[in-house]
């Protein structure tokens, strides 16, 4: 069991990058027209320009708190850091999944009041697979560590 999680949790370190440049959602004003492709990185630098407060706020919960979370799992996993370390990294997994909830009412709130047109793309559940996938990593983890003691 600890060498899958080992495995996955190394799998992130290579995922979560792709799942920042992949397309979260395809968006324009009318179902007609060609729909632009938002991924992290696209709407970061959007919000660098607009409203430098959210674009820190996403950056540390969509890039650097599952990155450093993933990062210090595998610091655990090769006894390179302590285990007290696993419910911090658990709880730092977790902000990453606000980031999800705001794509997520984003979608809804546009769909809902009709003011234009969007798609859901694979982006979107690679990322929240990475996410979760974490989560249960961290868990599994710690759970593992309980057992061994």
């Amino acid at each position: 069991m600890k060498h899958a999680l080992v495995a996955l949790n190394l799998s992130l370190l290579a995922l979560y990058p792709v799942a920042w440049f992949a397309p979260l959602m395809r968006a324009g004003l009318l179902p007609l027209f060609g729909l632009s492709d938002i991924s992290v990185i696209s709407g970061l630098i959007v919000l660098w320009q607009s409203d430098v407060f959210l674009a820190l706020a996403v950056t540390v919960f969509a890039m650097f708190a599952p990155y450093m979370k993933t990062i210090g799992l595998a610091l655990v996993h090769f006894d390179l850091a302590h285990e007290r370390l696993l419910p911090w990294l658990t709880g730092l997994g977790k902000l990453a999944m606000a980031d999800i909830f705001l794509i997520a009412l984003y979608i809804t709130i546009v769909k809902g009041l009709g003011l234009g047109h969007i798609e859901t793309a694979w982006g979107l559940y690679l990322f929240t697979a990475c996410v979760v996938g974490s989560l249960f990593c961290s868990l599994f983890t710690q759970r593992q560590n309980i057992q061994t003691k």
